[in-house]
């Protein structure tokens, strides 16, 4: 009998094991800041510009300063997956579950090169970010030109 409980025990204790290796990862918040004027001193700013990060995190965008808003730029994010648009002022929160790189703007400062890029998994649409990124207004295309060097 206690043969045959240790038995189960150990068989139990082996089929946990192997559930443990799949159990899905903790997703993650990462908070990002619409600023007036970031850490380096650079105007109308995300702060940080540039994420990578893993399918299913979050991303918090934080109306540190007034007057911006955080929204995808409708060409740079990956076919089928969700845009999303904050009022200005508004703090947004938004969960990224397809892999592929984000392109967001703050509509009243893209012009003055409030742009971000959030690279989500692989970057599968890197070619079509990069062919609109030419399409972009002033400084907005040279920050995400920039940020496109950071993609891996």
């Amino acid at each position: 009998m206690r043969a045959l409980a240790r038995r189960a025990a150990w068989v139990t204790l082996v089929a946990l094991a192997l559930l443990l290796p799949t159990a899905p990862a903790q997703a993650h918040e990462w908070e990002v800041r619409m600023l007036d004027r970031g850490g380096d001193g650079t105007a109308m700013v995300f702060e940080p510009t540039f994420l990578t990060i893993r399918p299913g995190d979050s991303v918090k965008f934080v109306g540190t300063d007034r007057g911006h808003n955080a929204e995808t730029i409708p060409e740079m994010i990956p076919q089928g997956a969700a845009s999303f648009r904050g009022r200005i002022n508004q703090e947004i929160v938004v969960t990224f579950t397809t892999s592929g790189l984000y392109g967001y703007k703050c509509l009243p400062h893209l012009g003055m090169g409030m742009v971000g890029l959030n690279q989500v998994g692989g970057a599968t649409n890197r070619t079509d970010v990069a062919q609109s990124a030419e399409r972009l207004p002033g400084r907005g295309r040279t920050a995400m030109r920039g940020l496109l060097g950071q993609v891996r």
